[in-house]
């Protein structure tokens, strides 16, 4: 059996009981992903959106004319989920939905008007969540690059 070198934390501090809550990446990761909602909430809040209505307004944004099974691929969102909130944003006169025209069973999602003229009110939120973040950009940029390798391969996995 190959024998593992010991790290520095052994030598410095007794082990970590491996079920600790503190020693979980997942709670880790779900209590930040919490705080920043939290910060979200209170941005969004003068947009009169909610994080996922943000997200799916991302989506169109970068690109509008989308299919609601894109917007559910991109968003890694269930169609059951995706459709409450596309109507909430329809009523809301920031997208419309209109049945394709060449395959009925598809819905393609449009930004309107005034869905199209909210980025613009929309575009200091990265800069505010950063700030929040109180990282340097660089940080930033790595951390998101460790989160999305970290994403592929527990998707890889799973």
């Amino acid at each position: 059996m190959p024998s593992k070198r010991p790290s520095a934390q052994s030598f410095d501090a007794p082990a970590a009981d491996p079920l600790a809550l503190d020693e979980q990446l997942c709670f880790t990761l779900y209590s930040t992903m919490l705080s920043l909602n939290k910060v979200y909430r209170g941005l969004l809040r003068d947009l009169d959106l909610t994080y996922l209505q943000y997200l799916v307004m991302l989506v169109l944004w970068e690109q509008d004319g989308v299919n609601v099974s894109e917007i559910c691929t991109r968003l890694a969102l269930e169609t059951t989920t995706l459709t409450p909130l596309l109507k909430r944003l329809e009523a809301r006169g920031l997208i419309q939905r209109v049945r394709s025209a060449s395959d009925e069973r598809q819905v393609i999602v449009s930004l309107t008007a005034e869905g199209r003229a909210l980025r613009s009110r929309a575009k200091a939120l990265p800069s505010c969540v950063a700030q929040a973040m109180e990282l340097p950009p660089k940080e930033i940029a790595k951390l998101r690059s460790q989160l999305l390798t970290l994403r592929a391969n527990l998707d890889k996995n799973a």
